[in-house]
This record gives structure tokens, C-alpha cells and sequence, in this order.
């Protein structure tokens, strides 16, 4: 056991040493940038392609039905990356997502509503409890699209902070809830309708009438929650903090230390978060009386249900869910601001405002950050050469020529590296869906059941690609506490989650589906049977 141990600390030291051996994250971003452009002018040059695996008629799909390497290194490329390079850094989805929910939460960490609700949280919780609930709330955190990022990965570093421990450890075990568990949960999330409207498309090359709704994983999902949650609490415990040296607070900013004092409550911090509690409990209601239990009609009261879309009332498509960032945002600003008047701490709007301002202003960093990889990410995506590697990899897996369960073993492989080139869960299933749901399909297997394997691979590896979206802010946030932070010993603190959750959660697939055939959703088969005609 000693000795297995030290091979994996071995690993791990190699992995940080060779990735501190990288630049700075910012000019590694530029780099790849740059070495986008080059390849795609190589891979322009040779003409490069594969055969578009995307039905006749799909969003995207050239009319001779291929995908070829895009060169940037032509005039037409240029022009390209000159006009676009604002809208690049503009558009990035993240960038807005961060800047508005922290503007909300920098008022209610100014206030001290955060500090005070954390210590109130914290004092005299079991160590192990802590990583188990952080862990958790990660996984359920996905249901709101991206507040994980925003709310729970700082604050588990910060909570871990307050109680002494590795903050480190603290936001690997969040960021392992909210990013490695993305494909876990107890509620239907976003991304659930969006990935069966691909599977159905897909599934339509052999079956025209095939229909897959988004609830097809609900039970497997159910059940990876608590798998998730287990094996990132055994992880963070058992291999990730102790191999972390002993924290030294002085390498936090100064802003962190004031924000995670451990000292008891006073009597006006519990009013101020007793009244704290009573707006949120409030701004819930009306939010609940706002979305409606059911799609408005004439007959409704004024504003019942007017979250909802009277063209489209489904629940997926309201903006409760589409709007999740601004609810956020007010669903901070507002108790911070009620905890702020309470206490004090909140006198005027020019408290406010600086609350605000000096929030924004840790976050430099990640900005310039985030130009370089905006512009990576869409060089990336113009040259079409993370589709074409996805591809290929899906053509290697359907040459095995597989017929039973085993099939899924190298395709869960697949898509787990696949991450690594493509963040976007939609965009990777989008092009791959379309040869692995026929394929498997024409072997007995129904297209819920490669979807849910399809997610186990994708989720396994967020947490360790730069090309995950949100990726640049958890490493600004770590920034935070040690501010000579390598990328290297980020990737290697979350390197160990990423292995345990793609081998344990393959094997809980097996045993869930094929040992003791648990359905893995309401009306989902696992098994497809061939019609003839």
C-alpha cells in the first residue's frame, strides 16, 4: 500500500513539475493561439478532412457533406482575426457570466454577509462533513447553469481557509463537485433537453420516429450524485490534502484573510443574517409565484407565470433558467445589501459602489486572461480542428467493430480525451452523437444509454482542460491565495480527481446498467431492437 502510494505522489510531483515548466497561463494561451494559426495553415495547406458524420440537411454541414481544416494563414484568415478580435474577447461567454453574478456577490461579501454566514456555517462542523457538503452542493449547483463557478469553488477555498485547512483543497474539492460531476444531479438541468434534442437527431438515421426526451438519464443521474460525492470526498481526503504542504497565510491577498475570520458571531452579524435570510426567503416566493406551477393563462392573477415564455411554457425554456446569472446576481446584491443596513457595515451608495468597484479589481488578472483565451478558443473552433480530432477518434472507435458492452469502455476513453480539445459538451456531442448513437444502435444499444455514456467521459476530464470555459477563473480564484500559482500545480491537484471519477464512474455504469439493469431514466430502455422495414 506504501509503495502504490508513492508511486501516485511520484506521478503527481512529475505532472506538477512538468506543467510548472509551462509559461504563465496567459502566454500559454497566446501561444496556442498562435500555434492554431500554424497548424491550420498546415493542415489548409494538405487539405486536410474527414467525412461530416452529421446527417444531410443538419446547422453547419457542408453540401458535400465533409469537414475541412480551415487555414488562418491567408488573406481571408486575417481579415478574420483582425475584424474579430473585440467580438472574441466580447463574446466570451464566461467573461459576462463572472462580471455580473460577482457584481451582486461583491456586495455581499463587502457587507460581510458572506463572512458571517460561512463562520456561522463552519464553527464546530466535522472536518469530514465539510468536504462531503461541499462536494455535494458542488454537484446540485449545476441544476443553475454556472453559479458553481462564481459562488461554490471560492467559497470552499474559503471555508477551508477558516477552518485552518489547505484553501487548495477547498476549491479542488468544489471545483471536483461543480465541473467533474457536471453530468450529476438530482434535478434536470440545462443542458439535459439540449444534449437528447442532439440524441434524437441523431438517433433519426435509423429510426425516423425515434423520440428521446431530456429526463432519458434522470435515474443515473440520481445516482451519480452520491457516487460524485464519494469519490471527490475520498479524493480531496485521502490523496489531494495530504499531499498538500502546510498553508502558509501569508501568501493569501489581504482582502482573503479579512474576509475569513473565525471569530464567533455578535448579536447584530445573527439579526443581520436572520433578516438576510427573511429577504431571500421572500425573493424566493415571489421568484416561485413569478415561474408559476403551470403556464399562464388569461385567467391568471397580474404577473403569475410571467417568467415564462407564453409561446413556450416549458420549464427549460423559462427565464428562470435562462436568466439564472441575473437571479444571481440580485439573489446576492439584495440580502447584501439588507445584512449591510442591518449591521452597519452598508451606510450609502458610495459603500455600495466601492464594494463594488473593489471586487472587480482582483479580477484583472482573469481578464487578461480571458482575452487571450477567447481568441484560442475561437481559432480553435474557426480551423474546425478540434471537430476533425473528434471525429477521427469516433471513426477509431466504430473500426474496433464491437457488439457488446465492452464497446463502451473505449468510447467513454474517447470522450473523456476528447474534453481535452473541445470544452463544449453540446459541441462535442453534436458532431460524435451522429456516428455513435447509429452505431450502437445497429448492435442492440439505445441512444439513452450512449448519451449517458457519453457524459460519464465528458464530465470526467473538466477539470482538467484549459479549454473548459470556466477554467481561467478557478485558477484566478487560486491566484488569490498563492499568487505564484503554476498551472502545473493546479492540474496536478485536480489530476486525481479526474482518473478516480472516470474509472469509478465507468464501473458504476457497468454495475448500474448491465450487472444489476437499474433503468437509467423514466421510459428509457437500455437495449435497442432492430426493426425490419
Amino acid at each position: 500500500m506504501a509503495k502504490r502510494k508513492g508511486i501516485i505522489e511520484r506521478f503527481l510531483a512529475f505532472v506538477e513539475t512538468a506543467g510548472n515548466l509551462l509559461p504563465h497561463p496567459v502566454t500559454l494561451f497566446f501561444l496556442f493561439a498562435v500555434g492554431t494559426v500554424l497548424l491550420s495553415g498546415i493542415g489548409g495547406y494538405f487539405e486536410w478532412s474527414v467525412v461530416d458524420p452529421r446527417p444531410e440537411g443538419a446547422k453547419g454541414r457542408a453540401a458535400d457533406g465533409m469537414i475541412r481544416a480551415v487555414s488562418l494563414m491567408n488573406a481571408e484568415g486575417l481579415r478574420l482575426i483582425l475584424e474579430n478580435l473585440v467580438d472574441n474577447f466580447v463574446n466570451f461567454k464566461p467573461l459576462g457570466t463572472v462580471l455580473v453574478a460577482l457584481l451582486g456577490v461583491s456586495i455581499a461579501e463587502h457587507s460581510g454577509l458572506l463572512t458571517a454566514a460561512i463562520r456561522a456555517v463552519v464553527v464546530g462542523a466535522p472536518r469530514h462533513m465539510v468536504t462531503v457538503a461541499l462536494v455535494f452542493a458542488g454537484v446540485l449547483s449545476n441544476t443553475a447553469s454556472e453559479i458553481g463557478y462564481v459562488v461554490i469553488v471560492p467559497l470552499g477555498a474559503v471555508i477551508f481557509y477558516s477552518l485552518g485547512r489547505h484553501p487548495f483543497a477547498g476549491l479542488a474539492a468544489a471545483f471536483a463537485g461543480v465541473s467533474g460531476g457536471y453530468s450529476a444531479n438530482l434535478l434536470l438541468g440545462t443542458i439535459d433537453p439540449l444534449l437528447a434534442g442532439i440524441t434524437e437527431e441523431a438517433a433519426h438515421v435509423i429510426d425516423p420516429a425515434y423520440e428521446v426526451h431530456a429526463a432519458v438519464n434522470w435515474y443515473f443521474m440520481i445516482g451519480s450524485t452520491f457516487i460524485v460525492t464519494l469519490m471527490g470526498t475520498l479524493v480531496t481526503s485521502m490523496i489531494v490534502e495530504p499531499r498538500l504542504p502546510a498553508y502558509d497565510k501569508s501568501m493569501a491577498e489581504k482582502d482573503v484573510e479579512e474576509s475569513a475570520s473565525f471569530e464567533k458571531l455578535s448579536k447584530l452579524e445573527k439579526e443581520g443574517l436572520i433578516w438576510a435570510g427573511v429577504t431571500i426567503g421572500i425573493m424566493t416566493l415571489g421568484l416561485v409565484y413569478l415561474t408559476g406551477f403551470s403556464a399562464p393563462t388569461e385567467a391568471s392573477l397580474p404577473f403569475y407565470g410571467a417568467l415564462r415564455d407564453p409561446a413556450s411554457p416549458d420549464l427549460a425554456k423559462s427565464a428562470l433558467l435562462r436568466g439564472v446569472v441575473a437571479l444571481i446576481f440580485a439573489f446576492f446584491l439584495i440580502p447584501g445589501l439588507v445584512y449591510g443596513y442591518v449591521t452597519g457595515t452598508i451606510k450609502n451608495s458610495d459603500d455600495v459602489v466601492n464594494g463594488m468597484t473593489k471586487t472587480m479589481a482582483t479580477l484583472a488578472m482573469y481578464i487578461v486572461l480571458v482575452f487571450f483565451a477567447a481568441q484560442f478558443v475561437q481559432y480553435f473552433k474557426w480551423t474546425n480542428l478540434g471537430t476533425m480530432l473528434a471525429v477521427v477518434g469516433a471513426n477509431g472507435i466504430e473500426a474496433l467493430n464491437m457488439d457488446n458492452p465492452i464497446i463502451f469502455i473505449p468510447f467513454i476513453f474517447v470522450c473523456f480525451f476528447s474534453n481535452l480539445l473541445m470544452g463544449s459538451a453540446s459541441a462535442k456531442w453534436a458532431v460524435t452523437a451522429p456516428i455513435f448513437v447509429p452505431m450502437l444502435m445497429s448492435v442492440g444499444f439505445s441512444p439513452e444509454l450512449t448519451q449517458c455514456a457519453y457524459r460519464i467521459g465528458d464530465s470526467s476530464s473538466n477539470v482538467v482542460t484549459p479549454m473548459m470555459s470556466y477554467f481561467g477563473i478557478i485558477y484566478a480564484y487560486a491566484c488569490r491565495f498563492d499568487k505564484d500559482l503554476r498551472i502545473g500545480t493546479l492540474i496536478s491537484l485536480m489530476l486525481p480527481y479526474s482518473i478516480v471519477f472516470v474509472v469509478g464512474w465507468t464501473i458504476f455504469f457497468y454495475l448500474w446498467v448491465f450487472v444489476f439493469q437499474v433503468p437509467i431514466g423514466p421510459d428509457a430502455p437500455i437495449y435497442y431492437e432492430m426493426t425490419a422495414g
